[in-house]
């Protein structure tokens, strides 16, 4: 009848490794545990007999067969309630799950571990609650707790199954909504509660608990992603947000009302996401994640998000969202020393730890902690639908001695981090699989070859890279006087030389507008209306160059002040004291992303040399710029710049064809609250000579028809 001692002193201190072997039926025995209970009935199909009080909360009552029973539990100054008893119950993960994880290769890992819901039928009617597992390999114990138990450990230990490190129970009569976490015993003897690594959705920061979710959504963009594909010869122009600051208390439902509109006005093709997976803290700007299965619940729940992204695609525009495998923070309540020892981060500090952030790195070797990440990647996908993933800080991942004095080599006395490198490729190479359509972008500020090359050839998989080389010359370039820039022509002309090593993206990401860099208004030279005249050519350029478009908030009007998570974007600079200069550039965003979606030759031919020709790239003294694209449909477009602070009113430029071509945009118009000088809408060339006039601090866009 009572537990023998030893397993007794071991589930008092929540440190057995099976309790599903004392508690529940067994040889015509049950055992459970009700700390506080005033009563315990145990309730058959012909039967209620009186549970004894075996001490420690623990009852006992005696069931010769195991037939199906439900525990009737009074606690004071409550009625009774029937419960199922979870621990007659075999385990929620089968043979196949727990060697799939072992192996790393569990492709739906949120269907096992974390908190999932299950319906099972028995004999007195079915039973619903919820399934716990979690990876806690070196805890000596392991148990749920929530308010359904009081937050005490006692009620509701786990079962460690085998060698595998992963715990388990299931638990009747707890459902969506329920707070919970799991108390892990160390080995060093304390009880550390930790948030679930796979929850799907927690309480808002600064609180910690994870809760149990079920979604209802039913999703509508079904048209969507069965036209959704791989082709990367389309328009892309990505409008970078974060959720929060994009207005000031803004969120997914908010969003979904306001920034839709915004979007299709301006004609951006997607929206890329700062990290929405939850964050302890907001000045991380979400890079530094704590629950990356959950989106952070500051600013809505699951379900808002699943509706904000399936009213974007509805509308026609795709849906980035940053994603953080490089690190996590060190948080108490998170995955940091999870079960009292390195787990998911690499036990080495000099492997594990990245300094400059203050936080832990993934340990990338070993199976759990891949199977982690990349069942990540494809439940973002999966779940909520999103058409791509930008993977922050490839570059820290890369290289063992990133922003590190003191590191260990690989097994070949290199620099190069394998295991990071096999996660990158594994990771690109599932979801690309399981999902062809979803774009995977680097993040990766090196010259590391093949970043967007196939993993099949050696390459990293990614389908594009951020061309950081071209953002930083770019914009050294603009930042200098114009009778300055003719020294530093080179740094225009060079992208050209690299162009097509990598499927490249041009940036203009958050990381531009904080830190003390200032603004892209602020970078450059002059007055006010100077300044106005150099972001729109500046845009003028970016969009004509080869390579995929991504601007953030606030740079389509200009906006003077730096970007920060705790305010909104600076809208007063459409209404303040020169307005009109911010409302004419962003009118130049519009008619830019409009033109550019509506001419193939802007955007078909980015990866390849047919889709680019120098026609003026010699000419630094005047600051001149001249070259041709040209569309897989035959199409040609000729960009011509001056960034110079002088106007060419009669300027020769050879181009490749004779006939006419049409003025189709112009930086410069007045529309755009420039100088208005009157162009000749309709050119012709002669000889491949065709005389320009090209205002100072201006792009012109010329279609050849």
């Amino acid at each position: 009848m009572s537990i023998p001692a030893d397993d007794l002193h071991l589930l008092n201190q929540c440190r057995h490794y099976n309790p599903h072997g004392l508690y529940g039926w067994h040889d015509g025995t049950v055992h459970t545990r009700r700390p506080g209970a005033q009563r315990v009935e145990l309730v058959t199909a012909t039967d209620v007999i009186a549970m004894r009080n075996l001490g420690d909360d623990i009852f006992f009552a005696e069931l010769k067969d195991n037939e199906d029973y439900r525990l009737r539990i009074t606690y004071p100054a409550q009625p009774p309630r029937d419960v199922a008893d979870g621990y007659r119950f075999l385990p929620t993960l089968g043979s196949l799950d727990l060697h799939l994880i072992s192996e790393g290769r569990h492709e739906r890992l949120w269907d096992v571990l974390g908190a999932n819901i299950k319906t099972f039928d028995s004999e007195l009617g079915s039973i619903t609650g919820t399934a716990f597992a979690v990876w806690a390999p070196n805890a000596e114990g392991v148990s749920v707790v929530g308010d359904f138990c009081g937050w005490n450990a006692a009620q509701y230990p786990m079962r460690s199954l085998g060698s595998t490190g992963i715990w388990e129970v299931f638990i009747p009569g707890i459902g969506a909504g329920e707070r919970y976490k799991f108390a892990i015993q160390t080995k060093d003897g304390h009880r550390i509660d930790k948030a679930d690594p796979m929850a799907r959705k927690t309480l808002a920061p600064p609180e910690t608990a994870s809760i149990i979710e079920e979604s209802s959504y039913q999703w509508n963009d079904e048209q969507w992603l069965q036209s959704r594909n791989s082709d990367l010869n389309v328009p892309m122009s990505v409008y970078e947000v974060h959720v929060g600051s994009w207005k000031q208390g803004s969120n997914y439902a908010t969003l979904e009302k306001e920034l839709i509109p915004y979007l299709l006005e301006h004609g951006f093709t997607h929206v890329e996401l700062m990290p929405v997976a939850e964050h302890p803290f907001g000045g991380s700007w979400g890079y530094q994640v704590s629950s990356y299965y959950a989106p952070s619940a500051r600013w809505g729940n699951p379900d808002e998000l699943r509706s904000f992204i399936d009213a974007l695609h509805n509308a026609g525009i795709g849906v980035i969202v940053d994603w953080v495998p490089a690190h996590f923070p060190k948080d108490s309540f998170s995955l940091g020393r999870f079960d009292g020892q390195a787990c998911y981060e690499h036990p080495d500090p000099r492997r594990g730890e990245q300094q400059d952030w203050g936080t832990y790195v993934f340990d990338f070797g070993r199976n759990e902690v891949r199977n982690f990440l990349v069942a990540n990647a494809l439940y973002w996908a999966e779940e909520f639908h999103v058409d791509g993933l930008r993977v922050d800080a490839v570059a820290s991942m890369l290289y063992l001695d990133y922003s590190r004095d003191d590191w260990i080599p690989n097994v070949h006395g290199g620099r190069e981090n394998l295991e990071a490198v096999q996660f990158l490729q594994e990771t690109n190479a599932t979801l690309h699989r399981r999902h062809p359509g979803v774009l995977t972008i680097a993040e990766e500020s090196t010259s590391w070859p093949g970043v967007t090359n196939p993993t099949d050839n050696d390459g990293l998989g990614f389908n594009l890279k951020w061309n950081m080389g071209w953002m930083n010359d770019t914009l050294d370039y603009f930042r200098h006087d114009h009778i300055h820039r003719s020294y530093h022509h080179n740094e225009l002309t060079f992208s050209m030389v690299y162009a097509y090593s990598e499927r490249y993206m041009l940036p203009f990401s958050h990381d531009e507008v904080v830190h003390g860099k200032g603004t892209l208004w602020t970078r450059m030279p002059g007055d006010d209306w100077n300044k106005a005249a150099g972001v729109r050519a500046l845009f003028g350029y970016m969009f004509s160059h080869p390579g995929k478009k991504l601007m953030f908030m606030g740079c389509e009007f200009g906006q003077t002040t730096e970007w920060a998570e705790a305010y909104s974007v600076d809208w007063s600079n459409l209404d303040g004291w020169g307005h009109e200069y911010h409302h004419g550039i962003k009118r130049l965003v519009r008619d830019l992303n409009h033109t550019y979606k509506a001419h193939p030759a802007l955007w078909s031919q980015d990866f390849t040399q047919d889709g680019f020709q120098w026609v003026k790239a010699d000419d630094g003294n005047n600051s001149i710029l001249g070259y041709v694209r040209y569309g897989a449909d035959g199409s040609t477009i000729l960009a011509v710049c001056n960034f110079a602070g002088t106007s060419q009113p009669a300027y020769g430029m050879w181009v490749p064809f004779d006939g006419e071509w049409e003025l189709i945009l112009n930086t410069d118009d007045a529309v755009y609250e420039g100088a208005g000088n009157e162009l000749t809408r309709t050119l012709t060339s002669s000889d491949n000579n065709l005389q320009l006039h090209i205002p100072a601090n201006s792009v012109q866009w010329y279609k050849f028809r």
